[in-house]
């Protein structure tokens, strides 16, 4: 233990504030962090050409890693929910043995969580160098490009730390995330960069503007037919209202609640339910999903450009060949179905594809629903074991951890198996629509603005009633 002492005091960390801070200063820190995390994806890499073409931008892991192409935030907080993701799937299980019930353990999971994060982003830095995201760079480059990501990679960390542990509100993952989602959908509504392909704009809002005015001027309503479904990739009006349909439908979701009848013996059987969320793994299982795709297309661009950049290998072809061209990969290999077809024209050009990609999301995002449940505890036998922690049974039932768990089994287990099937199935409807920002992005962005909501309302609570936090013991 006195080695992992001495490598924490070497990693960086933030100090607690001094006191307990009042809103208004958190506000404050909070617009800080934020407006640190805007600049960082707003300078552009320093050694790298920034009209380099060679790679592709993935959108969902973009807004999932709140990152942006080409800028000082390429990595975003990648490293940070991979580390967090992959150390909490190793505790949870019980493959490492530790009491985070104690100020001990829960010290030492902090220490090694931001050791993972380094360690992962050095990782994911090094990947995307290798793998030719920047094209051909020179050694002196290289060097130049892995310490900015890495020196950002420690500010991103270091900003985290200082929401988790007081200074800001909320959690510095949690707000990039829905930041991202926000600028993403204010530039596929608004931008005015254009004409481009179909002689529209990126942005629906103008790209409609400009179709209006010129069938009112010409009487010709092609560009106001293109605006509605574009054979591009860019936003149309389909895009634009699967985005407020898929906002009500999350908001729904994200609010339903499956209730399970408790009672609390020792406080004279005062009956209750706990309220058990609908989209009980809510979106992990896409994040690990997106995850998972990313680092295979990485892996496939680093293979095919420095060992099959002419598709002459028939023992890589199977698994990635690249139109030298458009970069866009050719439907021989398995890298094609592992890309999100993003138009309801693919339905027509493609429907294997597209009933591969959705068999092949849907489908491992119930599997990581199931893994991640049974992993952190959140299986029917976490749950009985908390329960009967807790003092509670539920009525018609002894307060045993056995019964409990065969009556939460067919609860559980079943919101697991539906929520991850269908966070997969909006992941690929949203992709068909062209959905603004992603269904995957909106059900981030939802989840986290409702927790803001309900965190804001309680310590709005709390700094209006001192006496309510000094009874539970926050002040």
């Amino acid at each position: 233990m006195s080695a992992l002492d001495a490598l924490f005091k070497l990693l960086p960390e933030v100090p607690k504030p001094p006191r307990k801070l009042r809103l208004r200063e958190r506000f404050f820190w909070t617009a800080l962090i934020l407006l640190i995390y805007l600049a960082l994806g707003q300078v552009p890499l320093y050694g790298v050409r920034w009209t380099e073409q060679g790679y592709q931008p993935m959108l969902l892991l973009q807004v999932i890693m709140a990152s942006r192409r080409g800028t000082l935030l390429e990595l975003g907080i990648g490293p940070l929910v991979t580390a967090g993701i992959v150390w909490q799937l190793l505790v949870g299980s019980g493959i490492i043995e530790l009491d985070l019930t104690t100020r001990e353990g829960r010290r030492v999971f902090s220490g090694v969580q931001r050791l993972l994060t380094l360690l992962f982003g050095l990782a994911e830095a090094l990947a995307y160098i290798w793998g030719g995201v920047y094209g051909q760079l020179s050694p002196l480059s290289q060097l130049l490009v892995l310490g900015q990501l890495m020196g950002v990679t420690v500010l991103v960390l270091l900003m985290d730390d200082m929401m988790e542990k007081g200074w800001g509100i909320g959690s510095a993952v949690s707000l990039f995330i829905l930041v991202g989602v926000a600028q993403q959908v204010f530039w596929e509504l608004f931008s005015p960069v254009g004409p481009v392909g179909d002689h529209l704009y990126v942005g629906v809002i103008p790209s409609l503007a400009y179709a209006a005015l010129t069938y009112a001027a010409t009487g010709n309503s092609t560009l106001l037919r293109e605006v509605v479904l574009r054979r591009s990739r860019y936003p149309d009006l389909v895009g634009l209202i699967s985005m407020a349909v898929f906002i009500v439908l999350l908001t729904y979701l994200e609010s339903m609640r499956i209730e399970v009848p408790i009672s609390a013996p020792r406080y004279g059987g005062v009956r209750a339910r706990i309220p058990l969320k609908f989209l009980y793994v809510s979106n992990l299982p896409i994040i690990l999903l997106s995850a998972l795709v990313a680092n295979l297309q990485i892996v496939g661009r680093a293979v095919w450009t420095r060992f099959n950049a002419d598709n002459s290998n028939p023992w890589l072809n199977w698994f990635v060949m690249y139109n030298a061209t458009t970069m866009e990969p050719l439907k021989q290999s398995l890298m094609y179905y592992l890309t999100a077809p993003r138009s309801l024209f693919a339905l027509a050009q493609d429907p294997v594809h597209v009933v591969v990609y959705a068999a092949f999301v849907i489908g491992l995002s119930t599997i990581f629903a199931i893994i991640w449940v049974a992993a952190t505890g959140l299986d029917p036998r976490g749950q009985a074991e908390q329960l009967v922690k807790a003092g509670l049974q539920i009525p018609g039932f002894r307060s045993s951890t056995k019964i409990l768990e065969q009556v939460l089994r067919p609860y559980v287990w079943a919101l697991t198996v539906v929520s991850g099937a269908l966070v997969g199935a909006i992941a690929v409807v949203s992709d068909l629509l062209g959905t603004l920002g992603s269904g995957i992005g909106l059900l981030l962005a939802v989840g986290i603005a409702l927790q803001y909501q309900q965190l804001l309302a309680r310590e709005q609570l709390l700094e209006m009633h001192p006496a309510i936090s000094r009874a539970l013991g926050l002040r």
